[in-house]
């Protein structure tokens, strides 16, 4: 069993861990138990009732958060020619338009948070999937992330606007951010109502029984706030 330090004995002491909190109490708390001396992630830890190995029960989906996620987002645009111009004028960080790019992912750099590609480019960006598919950066229509020439201008802004794709690991988990310690809790609780307002549009026709079994708050090393998973669900922002 892994051992914890002062601090965290500390912070979990004022968290009733069989207590499901109301949610901006709850952000409350995350915000109080954080004790890193950075500026922590605030995040979302979801048990589904899914089976990941049925592809009639995948959960796959983007939302843009209100607010953001108060952090500055690196986004690498696969794209040549025109994509590529259209790329930097809407200020991605890296453009890779050749196979200098591809050699040097491939040798493991990857400093950059979103990855979006033109169609035309998803042959050799599709040669990457064992390097960006664990990590969450392979592009994928389904997320949002291959988009034609004269779409990555809005691609790239939603990216760097708050845009964060959430779906379900092979566990049956999803785990997303919603921001930072430092935002108020009003902004965590509209980015927090506009994600679960996404995860119950989302649900899958085939799902069945429970679909949200445990909802889980916390910051980055922090303890856990559990929510009411049937509350959480019916979350809205003008609440």
């Amino acid at each position: 069993m892994a051992k914890h330090g002062k601090k965290y004995l500390a912070a979990v002491e004022k968290v009733d861990l069989q207590k499901f909190y109301e949610p901006k109490e709850a952000l409350e708390l995350v915000k109080e138990t954080s004790y890193t001396n950075f500026d922590a992630s605030v995040e979302i830890h979801m048990r589904m009732g899914l089976d990941p190995r049925q592809a009639d029960q995948q959960l796959r989906d983007v939302v843009i958060l209100p607010h953001g996620l108060g952090k500055t987002i690196r986004v690498l645009v696969f794209a040549q020619g025109e994509g590529a111009k259209n790329a930097k004028d809407a200020g991605a960080e890296f453009v890779a338009d050749d196979d200098e790019w591809i050699k040097k992912i491939e040798g493991g750099w990857a400093d950059f948070d979103v990855a979006i590609a033109t169609p035309d480019m998803m042959g050799k960006a599709g040669r990457l999937g064992k390097v960006l598919g664990p990590r969450g950066l392979m592009p994928n229509p389904k997320a949002g992330t291959v988009v034609p020439a004269e779409d990555l201008g809005r691609a790239i802004n939603e990216s760097k606007a708050g845009r964060v794709e959430f779906r379900l690991d092979k566990t049956a988990n999803i785990h997303v951010n919603i921001g930072k310690v430092s935002f108020d809790v009003d902004k965590l609780y509209d980015n927090l109502a506009t994600l679960m307002s996404a995860i119950r549009k989302a649900k899958p026709p085939a799902a069945k029984g429970t679909y949200l079994k445990k909802i889980t708050l916390t910051s980055t090393m922090g303890p856990g706030v559990k929510l009411d998973p049937n509350q959480a669900l019916a979350l809205d922002r003008s609440a």
